[in-house]
């Protein structure tokens, strides 16, 4: 599994041309997250940070919980406002 999943990301970012993303290495910007994926949650579209507020999965039960983050090595709050910035396709 572990050889899989390595292989899924490097895929991911060499198809979206993000050169610095996707590998913990000397040289990359070390993003990623902690991801419980047994914690079940409700979808609230007011807590939804993208620009429609229409899910067709508001006060659906889920299961999935980011519950950390770190951006190019520094810890994030996930619970604060949105960082970083829109990467486009060769940037990063």
């Amino acid at each position: 599994m572990p050889a899989a999943m390595s292989s899924r990301r490097r895929s991911g970012e060499e198809v979206a041309g993000l050169s610095r993303k996707g590998r913990i290495a000397p040289g990359h910007q070390a993003d990623f997250c902690v991801f419980a994926p047994d914690q079940e949650f409700t979808v609230d579209r007011h807590r939804l940070y993208h620009r429609n507020p229409v899910t067709p999965y508001h006060g659906r039960r889920l299961t999935g919980v980011v519950r950390g983050g770190w951006l190019r090595g520094v810890r994030i709050d996930i619970d604060g406002p949105p960082r970083g910035r829109l990467l486009n396709r060769g940037e990063a």
